[in-house]
């Protein structure tokens, strides 16, 4: 059964490897073909608006490059065996963030050649991502302290009975009523 994930996770990326492919050339394509047919007075693009597209291709280039080469698999020229599933490229974290770039370079291009080149603007959407992570999870921290005040537990015994599980509260009552079973630890 563990083979079975393997090969779903090699099924899943191949597909998806697929996909990066045909998405580094189709947006382009697709922009200039809605540029042709909605907007054809601005159909030969300005030089601004090409250095845009050339300035916001190359970053989609290289992460489109990394997700392929860590999510192709390998396998086996002879038998066609599975050797390695490559990374699974559905997981979180920075894979995630990579395929999001991608997507908001795609929709960029393809919505610029649909209606307007004001869709630009939409590209900031990553760097105001990249300041709200930061501010989160470092800088925030550290300037404000761990926890704030609307997370300390509330004083008083009550806060004890609310702050504790089950199992805590369990043994919290063993230990009232001198049960052996339960030893009494202090902190130091």
């Amino acid at each position: 059964m563990a083979n079975a994930s393997a090969k779903r996770i090699a099924n899943q990326n191949e597909t998806t490897v697929k996909q990066l492919r045909l998405g580094m050339f189709a947006p382009m394509l697709l922009s200039l073909v809605l540029r042709f047919l909605f907007r054809r007075a601005s159909f030969p693009p300005s030089k601004g608006i090409i250095a845009l597209y050339v300035l916001t291709y190359f970053p989609a280039f290289f992460l489109s490059n990394y997700l392929i080469k860590i999510g192709t698999t390998r396998r086996d020229p002879n038998t066609g065996a599975l050797i390695s599933y490559g990374e699974d490229l559905h997981q979180t974290g920075v894979t995630e963030w990579c395929f999001d770039i991608l997507y908001i370079t795609w929709a960029c291009q393809v919505g610029s050649g649909a209606f307007g080149d004001w869709f630009w603007w939409l590209y900031l959407v990553i760097p105001l991502y990249a300041v709200f992570k930061l501010w989160t999870s470092v800088i925030s921290p550290m300037v404000l302290g761990r926890g704030s005040p609307a997370d300390a537990p509330p004083a008083g015994e009550d806060a004890a009975a609310q702050g504790s599980s089950k199992r805590q509260e369990k043994l919290r009552k063993r230990q009232e009523r001198g049960d052996p079973r339960v030893k009494m630890q202090t902190r130091k």
